[in-house]
């Protein structure tokens, strides 16, 4: 016996126009946008720094790990944070990498824009 799922959702209606795929309220109307307040975190919502100094010749770099998977918006979010640093950095494994230790300033910014976030390791 198969089982039929429906994955169909009202988009139009000839009454109220476009409707949001979410709730299925009116554009105009519907609320899902607001209700998104915070930033959307990886995992358990929670946004770590890490220093990280293996197979770096003793040299530091701050890892930025449990952001969003996105790699256009983690691209976009590293590069403006190492121009207010003044240091350089890369996105690998779906993480941000800066050079040098930079914890306690990137703890205070990222809060600001609304993570949550922990310092991680020793």
């Amino acid at each position: 016996m198969k089982i039929k799922l429906d994955r169909s959702t009202r988009v139009y209606s000839t009454a109220l126009g476009n409707l949001c795929p979410n709730c299925g309220q009116p554009a105009d109307g519907c609320l899902c946008e607001k209700q998104t307040v915070s930033p959307v975190a990886r995992g358990d919502g929670v946004v770590r720094l890490s220093l990280e100094t293996k197979g770096r010749k003793g040299k530091g770099v701050t890892i930025i790990s449990g952001l969003s998977p996105d790699v256009q918006e983690l691209q976009q979010m590293a590069r403006r944070l190492k121009q207010k640093l003044g240091s350089g950095g890369t996105v690998k494994d779906s993480r941000i990498e800066i050079q040098g230790d930079h914890r306690q300033w990137l703890l205070r910014e990222l809060r600001e824009q609304g993570y949550t976030v922990k310092l991680a390791g020793g």
